[in-house]
């Protein structure tokens, strides 16, 4: 059905967002007072540069009036904002309590709700969500023929196959509906997509429910005057993913699992769990104390076997996987995607199903690479000389703590020297630049600090205010700002250095391009760096 005026009022009023409608010296709150109630817009955009004659512009962040200048040239039919701006346009004015929310609604009935067209499952956590998202589309893939679409931090997928690389972790809702129109429309039955906690904060996902949202986990991050004030409304907005689902996959031993099982209850949303248990002592991996809470899925590493794990689940023979990204955190992860499996109707005791998590890699995520100019019995091998390098996005205390970990105990009996070679974002989160120090500082030997997306905060200011907050004696440290320097030198420093060494490059994955205010300056990236010098 086309999306009006008349069509687009009457949501707004059914969601008690509507103002009022302005053009000119003509306030209303009826359709029909306008010029052509029913015809039916042209396009829809957020970008003022991209009207067309006939088109809706939604109005919304650091919007100005100026912006306007050439829209009634173009043809625009109306626009949708917080504020007026007839003085600006002669276009028609709806006039609404929160943009991000009307944007989220009446970009659904432009785009003819394709989310009804598909089931959806939404993933968020501190920690996670893209590899789970990968896990959980080659599942979906897997049983139904390649028609599982993805919207992940990394790459959006459309039609099962192919890839493309995403902008935001989850996309405005204009472009979300765009993304799931285009999917529906090339037969993907299944949307799997992550969910930020700014999705929920700014409206995003407003009107969206999901067939199965999964909580993966939660500690400290975003939180900074223009992302999460504090951490209340970081977990606050997190958890507006129980109530806007059917059923909940959630991390057992998550923080605030019982406040989480409440919104679950209050909801009514049944809830499933699953967790990440040694064999032998039956205790919680992580940081935080063991809750012991009892999982529906539990994953189980098999002792002296790398990424070799089995899943245990009620009433069921135990699943043994292999994966192919390294890291026992990835073992929960890939425990989560079969919870969520199960739950949209995939017959997990199908190991051609189950078995299609074990080749999934996530470019930038844990990704392991030997110097070629070292020993060349590969990572297994046991040379003095060797240098393994492992670049992964992690940019938070529970990331870097668990890339930090995973090298401890890979390679601990080979006694390697650490390396980390890190920074943080400016202008936001800054109670990342402390936490990935004190993530770190206790196990590795050498911290090497350099840029990152540091916007309009200048890198050298990121950089020393993280070296100021190292209090271990025993750690090097010193800034490199250019990022590629910063990696070189960590390679050709640990050939120098020899014996083993093990460089920790975090913070970009795969990401070739660098942020600084406001623009995306290119970059080589860390893994093409890595891949070319160890060639």
């Amino acid at each position: 059905m086309a999306l009006t005026l008349t069509s687009a009022i009457n949501l707004l009023k059914e969601h008690d967002l509507l103002r009022e409608i302005i053009q000119a010296d003509r306030w209303s709150l009826d359709p029909t007072d306008f010029t052509e109630p029913a015809k039916a817009f042209s396009m829809i955009t957020y970008d003022s540069r991209q009207v067309e004659a006939g088109g809706l512009l939604f109005c919304k962040g650091n919007f100005k009036g100026s912006f306007l200048e050439d829209c009634d040239a173009k043809g625009m039919s109306a626009y949708v904002s917080q504020d007026d701006y007839s003085s600006d346009t002669n276009a028609v004015g709806i006039i609404v309590n929160d943009v991000y929310a009307a944007m989220s609604l009446l970009s659904a009935a432009f785009y003819d709700y394709p989310q009804r067209e598909m089931t959806l499952i939404g993933i968020t956590g501190t920690k996670g969500k893209t590899t789970t998202a990968y896990y959980v589309q080659a599942i979906l893939n897997a049983y139904s023929s390649g028609k599982a679409a993805l919207f992940s931090s990394v790459d959006n997928c459309l039609d099962g196959t192919t890839y493309r690389e995403s902008n935001l972790t989850t996309p405005e809702s204009l472009d979300s509906m765009r993304m799931m129109r285009e999917a529906a429309n090339n037969g993907m039955k299944y949307l799997v997509m992550e969910v930020s906690s700014q999705a929920y904060k700014v409206g995003r996902v407003y009107g969206l429910t999901f067939d199965v949202g999964a909580f993966l986990n939660i500690s400290p991050d975003h939180i900074s005057p223009i992302e999460h004030p504090t951490f209340e409304d970081y977990l606050y907005c997190k958890r507006q993913i129980v109530r806007n689902s059917r059923r909940l996959v959630l991390g057992a031993d998550c923080d605030h699992a019982g406040l989480i099982m409440q919104d679950a209850a209050d909801a009514g949303i049944p809830v499933r769990t699953f967790a990440l248990r040694h064999p032998l002592s039956g205790a919680h991996l992580g940081e935080e104390p063991v809750q012991s809470a009892r999982a529906d899925f539990t994953a189980k590493p098999i002792p002296g076997r790398n990424q070799e794990f089995t899943v245990d689940a009620d009433g069921l023979e135990p699943i043994r996987l292999r994966l192919s990204m390294p890291g026992e955190f990835n073992y929960s992860n890939a425990t989560a995607a079969l919870c969520i499996a199960d739950l949209v109707g995939v017959d997990i005791t199908n190991q051609s199903l189950t078995k299609a998590v074990e080749p999934v890699t996530v470019s930038g995520r844990m990704e392991m690479f030997e110097d070629g100019h070292g020993d060349d019995r590969g990572l297994r091998g046991r040379h003095d000389d060797d240098t393994v390098a492992i670049v992964d996005f992690a940019h938070n205390y529970t990331s870097v703590k668990a890339v930090v970990n995973f090298a401890l105990q890979r390679f601990k009996k080979r006694r390697p020297h650490l390396t980390l070679v890190t920074g943080s974002v400016g202008d936001k989160a800054y109670d990342r630049r402390k936490e990935i120090i004190e993530a770190a500082q206790d196990e590795v030997d050498e911290i090497i600090l350099t840029s990152d997306d540091t916007n309009t905060e200048p890198a050298e200011e990121v950089c020393a205010q993280m070296q100021g907050y190292i209090t271990n004696p025993d750690v090097c440290s010193r800034i490199i700002l250019d990022r590629a320097s910063a990696v070189r030198t960590a390679v050709e420093e640990a050939r120098e250095r020899g014996g083993f060494n093990v460089l920790l490059i975090v913070g970009k994955g795969d990401e070739r391009w660098i942020k600084v205010a406001g623009r995306h300056v290119p970059y080589e990236g860390d893994e093409a760096i890595i891949k070319r010098m160890f060639a």
